[in-house]
């Protein structure tokens, strides 16, 4: 039996810290199941040096890193989309494009390191408290048997991976 690849795109506004450190995630925790992509809705161009040092302490490869628009992942030919998960306020809130492939969504908002003010270690904790609440999102998203749950049952899930986490943490 072939094994299905599901294309996962994250989402925020600047494309610099959160959706950056999630594709990531996927892409080393997806066990090959998963293709994580990111973008943004307003991308700053360039990756937020703070993630990059963060992944690469972690022994992440970061040559993937590129700050883009999500318009790309609308254009024909893009990658046909399972799901698009939304990890910042902001972007969840604006209208996105049409993805090919309709693929399932879920915001999963976490606060935005890239804001945090600070000591750089009041910094690199913002980036850490980012990616421990990815990861844990993301290893419970990885987790389920996608292929065995029907539609519905499945949105329900993915909206509660963002809901149920957002109190836990």
């Amino acid at each position: 039996m072939t094994q299905i690849t599901y294309n996962v795109l994250f989402l925020c506004t600047g494309n610099s810290a959160r959706s950056i450190l999630a594709e990531a995630i996927l892409n080393r925790t997806g066990g090959g199941r998963f293709k994580a992509f990111s973008a943004g809705s307003h991308p700053t161009g360039t990756v937020n040096p703070h993630a990059i040092a963060l992944l690469k302490r972690m022994n992440y490869d970061t040559d993937f890193a590129a700050s883009k628009s999500w318009d790309m992942f609308a254009k024909p030919g893009a990658p046909k989309l399972d799901f698009v998960f939304t990890v910042c306020d902001n972007a969840a809130g604006e209208t996105c494009p049409i993805w090919p492939g309709q693929p399932m969504t879920a915001h999963w908002g976490v606060p935005d390191p890239a804001a945090v003010t600070g000591s750089e270690s009041e910094i690199a904790l913002a980036f850490s408290d980012a990616y421990r609440m990815l990861n844990s999102r993301i290893s419970i998203f990885s987790s389920l048997p996608i292929a065995s749950i029907d539609r519905l049952s499945l949105q329900n899930r993915l909206d509660a991976i963002g809901k149920n986490q957002a109190k836990a943490e």
